[in-house]
Formats: C-alpha cells, sequence, structure tokens
C-alpha cells in the first residue's frame, strides 16, 4: 500500500540546525538566545449571526488561526505562539460560549455552521483572505468542517486528536464505550454537574491551572454542553450510506497523542485518502489528549517546521 505519510523527526532537526548555523550561531548558544517579547492583542470580531469572537492576535507574517477544544480557551496556544509569532500572524480564539466570547442561549447556537463562520469572521476581522486554521478536539472538528464550507480560505490544515469525519465513524466503532462521557453531556442539565475548578483538573501547572479556571468562571457550562448536544455524531448506523466528503487540497498534518483514552491513534488510518496534498501524521507516544501541553517542545517545533516547509505566498 502506498502512503503518503511523512513522519517528521530528522526534518525538524535539520532544520533548526540549520538556522543556527546560518545565523552564525551554534545550536546551544541559539538555544539561549532569547527572543524578544512580542505585543499580544486582544480582539474581537462579529460573527455572521451577531456573536462577538475573542481572539489574542500576535505577529505579522501569513496568518495561522487556532481554534481550542473542550474544556479548554484561548490560553491552550500560549506555548505555540512564541515559537510562531516571529514569523507569522498567530491568533488563538475563544470559541462562543467561553472565556471572553459572546454566550448565545440554546443548543441552536451551537450548531457547527456557526462555529465555522465564527472562525470566518475572525480571518475577516484580521483583515486577511486566506489563513491556516490548526484544530484540537472540537477545534479539530471545526477545523475538519472549515476546510469542507471554505476551501478557497484555506492554506494548510493542522489537526489535533480528532479523526477525518469520514473515520470517526470507525471510531466510535471500535471503542463505543468512549462515546459515554459524550452521551452524558448530552443530557439536560448536565452542566448542572460541571465547576470551573472540576474542568480545569487536567492541567497541571498551578498558574497555569489558576488562568484556566479564571477563564471558565467567565465560560458558559450550558454553552460548552450545547457543542455536544448540536454536534456530536450518533452512533454508526450499518444500514446508512457512507457519507462522502470533498478531498481536502492542501497540505495537512495530523498530530495525536497516544496515550489519549477519548479518541484511538487508528482513527487516523487512512487520512491521506481524503487529502490531495501531502498529509503529515506525528504520533506523540507519551502524551494524552492534550497533546499540544504534554508534548509541547515536540508539537510546537513540529508545527513550525511543517509550516516553513511549506510556505506560501
Amino acid at each position: 500500500m502506498m502512503m503518503r505519510a511523512l513522519i517528521l523527526g530528522v526534518s525538524v532537526a535539520a532544520l533548526s540546525l540549520g538556522a543556527c548555523q546560518t545565523a552564525g550561531m551554534s545550536p546551544v548558544a541559539e538555544s539561549k538566545a532569547a527572543k524578544p517579547a512580542i505585543l499580544v492583542e486582544s480582539k474581537f470580531a462579529t460573527s455572521a449571526d451577531g456573536t462577538k469572537i475573542h481572539y489574542n492576535a500576535s505577529g505579522k507574517g501569513p496568518l495561522v488561526l487556532a481554534i481550542h477544544g473542550f474544556p479548554d480557551f484561548s490560553g491552550s496556544w500560549d506555548k505555540l505562539a512564541p515559537a510562531l509569532n516571529d514569523g507569522y500572524r498567530f491568533v488563538a480564539i475563544d470559541t462562543r460560549g467561553y472565556n471572553l466570547s459572546d454566550k448565545p442561549v440554546g443548543v441552536a447556537n451551537y450548531a457547527m455552521p456557526k462555529l465555522v463562520e465564527d472562525v470566518q469572521a475572525v480571518i475577516k476581522a484580521e483583515g486577511y483572505s486566506k489563513a491556516t486554521v490548526v484544530g484540537h478536539d472540537w477545534g479539530a472538528a471545526i477545523a475538519w468542517q472549515y476546510a469542507f464550507a471554505h476551501p478557497e480560505t484555506l492554506e494548510r490544515l493542522v489537526i489535533m486528536s480528532v479523526p477525518h469525519p469520514a473515520n470517526m465513524g470507525r471510531q466510535l466503532s471500535a471503542a463505543p464505550e468512549n462515546s459515554n462521557y459524550a452521551r452524558n453531556f448530552q443530557k439536560e442539565g448536565s452542566e448542572n454537574t460541571l465547576s470551573a475548578e472540576g474542568l480545569a483538573g487536567w492541567v497541571r501547572d498551578p498558574a497555569e491551572k489558576a488562568k484556566y479556571v479564571e477563564a471558565f468562571r467567565k465560560s458558559s457550562f450550558a454553552g460548552m454542553m450545547n457543542y455536544y448536544r448540536a454536534n456530536y455524531p450518533s452512533a454508526p448506523d450499518p444500514n446508512a450510506a457512507t457519507q462522502t466528503f470533498p478531498k481536502i487540497n492542501v497540505p495537512v498534518l495530523v498530530i495525536h497523542g497516544m496515550k489519549d483514552t477519548a479518541l484511538l491513534s487508528m482513527g487516523h488510518n487512512d487520512t491521506w485518502d481524503q487529502v490531495s496534498k501531502d498529509t503529515t501524521i506525528l504520533m506523540a507516544p507519551d502524551a494524552n489528549h492534550f497533546v499540544q501541553h504534554d508534548a509541547a517542545p515536540l508539537v510546537n517545533g513540529t508545527i513550525r517546521s511543517w509550516l516553513d516547509l511549506h510556505p506560501v505566498k
């Protein structure tokens, strides 16, 4: 079987070494050289339905927009931002319902088309016509759907954890028990069992956890649950027709933590069959679901090197 997948490793190291040598510095000296701080702007965009979407933006260059998942917020990308914003315009959004973004009431306000248009609104607010989209968890689901809805504005796609929709049924069939938490979230009143402190329980660093608790206290727990009520897929129906999707016509990078207990690594098999450009797969063996936190140096270095290897005009 021919497989269009590239596992980055040597290329990341080679790029880093080459950059140091070009600048006349050793790799050790380069790693010790502190980069100047780049101003992070707190901004808002207005989506098509009037919802205000908050985002943080920094740097100059091609636009890279990152979308967090559950339970998370724009601060999920605080370690990625400095790895990119010296050469890219990096934007991290609070999706609707979270932190400083608006929190509309009702399940319908969290349907996927609205989430996709929130992304489009931020891109337009930044004055760009195209962007690279990065997504994790629900942010990855939004990123996949954004690729289908707005192929004309997509330059590159970075996905963390969530399989391509064509492969999600296989994921659900292989481990249906892994979806029990999502089915519980869909139940009426599930938000009443949540707390900011509980939602931040996965965050290890005490200072970082305090920021998460603060962000979650500003968020809508009902809104969080409405992502599941409006969008989480039903159990696979063996009698249903196979759903097809347009091929993604930009380079795709998929990153997965292999200790993820909710989403299995096998869900990413055959992703390359859904893409007409090159597909890069990175499996982080010691990372859990929040791979951008558990393997931050690997994830951030890989994304930067991959973006540099796939320049845009």
